[in-house]
């Protein structure tokens, strides 16, 4: 994975972090990217990583990670769904 757009979309989209921090997650990062990415850093993102990485973050996130506009969008983008069968958006498990 191309760490130099990895450290500049992390100094864009995780900003509370430093990028060598963000780099250890970087799964994050694409999510955060994901959610709210502008247009060029979405395609710039797809033409590095593809497409494949992007459908396993959506199968393993976390509670509150995407917006339901960025959910919907992403299945329907990733043919992971049909209009109108989007999964619901992952909730956190209160033991």
């Amino acid at each position: 994975m191309n760490t130099e757009l990895l450290m500049r979309l992390a100094t864009k989209y995780i900003w509370w972090k430093s990028p060598e921090d963000s780099l250890l997650t970087p799964d994050r990062i694409i999510a955060q990217v994901m959610d709210i990415g502008d247009y060029a850093d979405v395609q710039a993102l797809i033409a590095e990583v593809g497409e494949d990485p992007l459908r396993r973050i959506l199968a393993r996130a976390e509670a509150g990670q995407f917006s339901p506009k960025s959910w919907a969008y992403w299945h329907y983008r990733l043919g992971l769904s049909v209009a109108g069968k989007v999964p619901d958006l992952p909730r956190r498990k209160i033991a």
